[in-house]
């Protein structure tokens, strides 16, 4: 018997992963976050499938889950919306599968921050101007987030920032990031990206506050913020320049000029 925790990916169903999709087409039971994950996801469960919505169920409910599998002898998928290794409380449930002897496997998904970039056909890094992604969020009611590592803090560094769970905290992230990041820096607001409801914005960091009304984004909103997203700032790798050398390529020299 095991557990595999499957990256959903970030909503649309066809953007799970082949492994992830053949083995919810295999086991008898899958554990889903009914709250993130769109049931469109579920029609590639076996048919035979129990499906079991743990949007309603508190940790030792679905521990029971996997106890009551163990003693049938059959695998289980815990479909995890985008990647399971992003805000996907895998840990707490690894602890409790290690406590009873249970084995485990995680199958990565897409993350909804590289679908939101997708969505406005954005690359997050660019020569000389970003080459980080800072990853995080604002501290909610679940868990809290360390003071070393608030938006204000991290905003310091200016490099391109993918916030999850934005959208009620706008008006105090826009306040933090205005501390560091030029007023005009660009700015992308995706809703729930992938989903047939998706909603974008796209606009500069002194604006957002003014273009969007309060309470119009919901907790499911990706912001993406960073002078990376300027596609008038010019900048390209030297990677595939016609002169550049490396492992795969040898740039020939022409020998008139030498």
């Amino acid at each position: 018997m095991k557990v595999y925790f499957v990256g959903a990916g970030p909503g649309a169903a066809d953007l799970i992963t082949l492994r992830g999709a053949r083995l919810l087409g295999q086991v008898r039971m899958v554990l889903y976050a009914g709250s993130l994950v769109p049931t469109a996801l579920l029609e590639h469960c076996h048919p035979a499938a129990e499906i079991i919505d743990t949007a309603a169920l508190d940790l030792e409910q679905q521990q029971a889950c996997y106890v009551r599998a163990q003693e049938q002898g059959i695998d289980v998928v815990r479909l995890h919306s985008g990647d399971p290794a992003i805000y996907g409380a895998t840990a707490e449930q690894m602890r409790r599968l290690d406590a009873l002897g249970i084995a485990y496997e995680v199958v990565p998904g897409v993350s909804s921050f590289t679908a939101a970039a997708a969505a406005v056909s954005a690359e997050l890094t660019k020569p000389e101007v970003s080459q980080s992604v800072i990853l995080t969020r604002v501290s909610g009611r679940a868990s809290a987030v360390p003071e070393s590592e608030s938006i204000a803090s991290l905003a310091a560094h200016r490099a391109t920032m993918c916030i999850f769970l934005s959208g009620p905290h706008l008006k105090k992230i826009v306040t933090d990031l205005l501390l560091h990041y030029p007023p005009a820096t660009p700015v992308t607001l995706v809703y729930r990206a992938t989903w047939p409801e998706q909603r974008i914005y796209q606009g500069q960091l002194d604006k957002v506050l003014e273009e969007n009304k309060r309470g119009e984004w919901n907790l499911t909103t990706m912001m993406l913020v960073g002078a990376a997203l300027n596609k008038e700032q010019v900048a390209e790798s030297s990677l595939y320049s016609k002169d550049f050398t490396h492992l795969f390529r040898v740039v020939k020299k022409n020998k008139d000029a030498a």
